[in-house]
């Protein structure tokens, strides 16, 4: 047995009590095992699965010289919206892990985004190439990535090969999210004039 010293996110298919969930799972180095459940479901995902009822969970790893810092999982589609990152940026995550089995053309270009607009670095783990059933296929866009807090892709793979990346950061660089000497990122947020849920407006304002 080899023993990497890693944290280990993956994802998965999780069944609990006769209900099927599209989750990752965050194992630590110790054996201990973190769940998050996808809470956006994406095209016929919504006929096998239940949207995931955990949240979106930051948890608290270490590095290989036991310097801790703070994991936070989405899955997949959770991408395509904007308060899945921010959420797990304002639950205090350094780090978002994205495993995922994409197939829309926009995540690679968005990614960097996320990283941005919330200060953290972004990893996502996508597949390629292509699965037939019943006549459908989907084809896999690979291009796994990292990002840094400033939106730079730090190493993106390729579309069509099996590629392993080591890209070394220091997590803790999330922390500091002052754009200048008057301005943060997540400080500077007006939740006061945000709606909580704004109502979908069906003519313009």
């Amino acid at each position: 047995t080899v023993s990497l010293d890693a944290t280990l996110v993956a994802g998965l298919a999780e069944e609990e009590g006769g209900t099927f969930y599209n989750s990752a799972v965050v194992v630590r180095p110790s054996g201990t095992v973190h769940t998050y459940r996808k809470v956006h479901l994406f095209y016929e995902e919504k006929t096998l699965f239940a949207p995931g009822d955990l949240g979106f969970r930051v948890f608290e790893v270490t590095m290989r010289d036991g310097t801790p810092y703070r994991l936070g999982v989405m899955v997949c589609f959770d991408w395509y919206f904007p308060e899945a990152a921010r959420t797990l940026a304002l639950r205090g995550a350094d780090v978002i892990a994205h495993p995922s089995n994409l197939v829309l053309p926009h995540c690679p270009d968005s990614m960097p985004i996320r990283a941005r607009e919330n200060h953290v670095f972004t990893i996502t783990a996508n597949r390629h190439g292509q699965e037939q059933k019943e006549g459908e296929t989907l084809t896999f866009i690979g291009m796994s990535e990292v990002c840094d807090p400033s939106g730079t892709i730090l190493q993106r793979a390729e579309q069509s090969s099996d590629e392993i990346g080591v890209v070394e950061f220091d997590p803790h660089e999330a922390r500091d999210r002052d754009l200048n000497d008057h301005n943060d990122v997540l400080g500077d947020r007006r939740p006061d004039v945000y709606a909580s849920e704004p109502k979908r407006a069906t003519t313009p304002a």
